[in-house]
């Protein structure tokens, strides 16, 4: 899995609004940002799958069974669509599949599989596996499982039970098992480290210099542009030099395939300016980057007939560093043993409303119907407490009055003094209710104390030598207060195994918050002048839509991995020097 753009992913990138070109270069707009959001920094990776099973049901009288097998994705609403199908195995109830089946996996979204075997009637073994009818051959059983669950074990290897569909087959007369293997494309670690700068930019804002960022897309077989990152926005520079690009030959199919890089003056609204593109593969990158020549930007020349006219700038483009190398990728930390850590923080302040009333944001509505808040914890769990074995999450409230005491900004939702855990997603939404019925809602909104509890929990992880990674999510109905004191406590968790995910649930104006993502163009700076040593923090409103499904809470998730890639590289890097 390649960490595919540099530590800090922009947002809203690629909103081309040149001329005549515009309506068309928006369509690429929504397009990149619905990529980036869900493919962030290293979250998707080509995955290989292998199939065996075991004691399978014997269906014939006079010879084995003939098994193949069919995998299925499974939607939310439960619906099935077919990723791949095995070749049929003749004669055997222990068979070994060779054919692989093919899928992109993506950490911030469950992947249900479901895999079914069937046996096929020797009449048909000389038809195509993709022609043969299923209702036509005889069941054998079916197994169910998330993707995480695959890889999130020792050598990516999990063995299911096969057993009765769910999906209206006939029961099988016997169960055997199933055992599915998951293996990470060779490509997705041979991986290719650039860093660019570019000279003499065009000056885009009246009233300041340009904000630029680089967006990179590869071509499709069709000839359309697919995006697979982009840099950081750099403020007011009109010579920017970017943190590294990291792409895998996975991304770009060969290093002789043409990339188009974009350089954009990032606009608050979305609308960003082209500054300039080049179109270039990545040989040709790698040998800009031993003559040290620049490549001029170009842009479509606006006044032309002819559309494949263009007009040449002054501004140029330099890569100052290329280098190969492979290296561990996401996958391999989690199947060597890393556990993702979920800790929760839930916003109990007055401004909630009373939770006795149907309109306050942490009503329990007796039809089971989940509030924002809850459903936000369930999407979030859902995805993470696949890769913690133990299960038990720290979780705690923020800005109320526990009974007879003071307002605390950080205390336990299981009531407990010392043990902030609870058990399991289901313990979480438990503490959460009861603690409602436990205390007053108050305030203000304070981050700070949480972000430095958390911070504590991983230092203490770290100095046990623990393999685990944490991942903070504060639910809120408000802007901060403390807003100094959360950017020191954000800074100091940036040197620890920890990113924080903040969502704002309800109808307030969320605009002061986004001092807190750095995707937006800003810099957090403590009250000592330190920066972070890396992008730990992202913050997006429930009411946030980010079309092609994809959700606020999937966008938020989907840059923690290359989060999480950063930090171990830090700490690599630390180790040899």
């Amino acid at each position: 899995m390649g960490n595919c753009c540099s530590d800090e992913v922009g947002h809203g990138a690629g909103r081309h609004s040149v001329g005549p070109a515009a309506s068309v270069a928006e369509a690429a707009s929504a397009a990149a940002d619905r990529f980036l959001r869900s493919r962030g920094a290293g979250a998707s990776t080509q995955i290989e799958l292998s199939l065996s099973a075991s004691i399978l049901g014997d269906q014939e009288y006079f010879s084995k069974s003939n098994p193949m097998v069919i995998v299925y994705s499974k939607s939310n609403d439960g619906a099935l669509e077919e990723i791949g199908r095995t070749e049929v195995i003749l004669n055997s109830l222990n068979p070994s599949w060779n054919a692989k089946i093919n899928l992109q996996y993506q950490f911030e979204v469950l992947q249900p599989l479901v895999f079914q075997i069937f046996d096929i009637d020797p009449q048909f073994h000389d038809v195509s596996e993709k022609m043969l009818k299923l209702e036509e051959q005889q069941f054998l059983g079916e197994a169910i499982c998330n993707l995480s669950e695959v890889i999130t074990k020792q050598n990516r290897l999990l063995t299911l039970k096969l057993g009765v569909s769910e999906h209206n087959l006939p029961n099988p007369s016997k169960s055997g098992e199933l055992t599915v293997e998951a293996e990470e494309s060779a490509g997705s670690k041979a991986l290719m480290e650039m860093v660019f700068h570019c000279s003499d930019l065009e000056i885009k804002d009246l009233l300041s210099k340009s904000d630029p960022f680089l967006l990179i897309s590869r071509i499709s077989e069709n000839g359309t542009p697919v995006p697979i990152c982009k840099t950081e926005v750099r403020k007011n520079d009109l010579n920017p030099k970017w943190k590294p690009v990291i792409l895998n030959l996975q991304q770009i199919g060969s290093k002789e395939n043409p990339l188009i890089i974009e350089c954009f003056n990032f606009s608050s609204n979305g609308k960003h300016d082209l500054v300039g593109k080049i179109v270039k593969s990545v040989a040709e990158l790698e040998n800009m980057y031993h003559s040290q020549d620049g490549e001029n930007f170009f842009v479509p020349a606006s006044t032309a007939h002819d559309c494949h006219s263009k007009e040449v700038l002054k501004s140029q483009v330099f890569v100052e560093k290329y280098l190969e190398n492979n290296r561990h990728t996401f996958l391999d930390y989690i199947s060597a043993g890393c556990q993702m850590n979920l800790m929760v923080a839930i916003d109990y302040t007055a401004s909630n409303g009373n939770p006795r009333l149907p309109d306050s944001l942490h009503y329990i509505d007796p039809s089971g119907r989940p509030n924002a808040y809850q459903r936000v914890i369930l999407e979030i769990g859902d995805v993470l407490q696949y890769y913690d074995a133990a299960k038990r999450f720290p979780s705690w409230g923020y800005g109320a009055r526990p009974i007879d005491g003071p307002v605390s900004h950080c205390f336990n939702l299981n009531g407990s003094t010392y043990q902030p855990e609870v058990e399991g997603i289901q313990g979480i939404m438990s503490a959460y209710i009861s603690a409602l019925r436990n205390v007053s809602l108050a305030g203000p909104t304070l981050f700070g104390p949480l972000i430095s509890t958390a911070t504590e929990i991983a230092s203490q992880s770290l100095t046990n030598n623990q393999q685990k990674y944490f991942i903070l999510l504060i639910v809120t109905d408000g802007v901060v207060t403390d807003f100094q004191e959360t950017i020191d406590a954000i800074i100091k968790a940036s040197d620890f195994p920890l990113s924080i995910v903040v969502v704002g649930v309800g109808g307030a104006d969320f605009k002061e918050m986004e001092f807190l993502d750095p995707n937006k163009g800003g810099r957090l700076e403590s009250s000592t002048g330190r920066v972070a040593s890396r992008d730990v923090i992202q913050f997006a409103p429930m009411k946030d839509v980010h079309g092609a499904g994809i959700s606020v809470v999937q966008s938020l998730l989907a840059e923690i991995p290359g989060q999480f890639m950063t930090y171990m590289r830090t700490r690599e890097t630390q180790a040899i020097s």
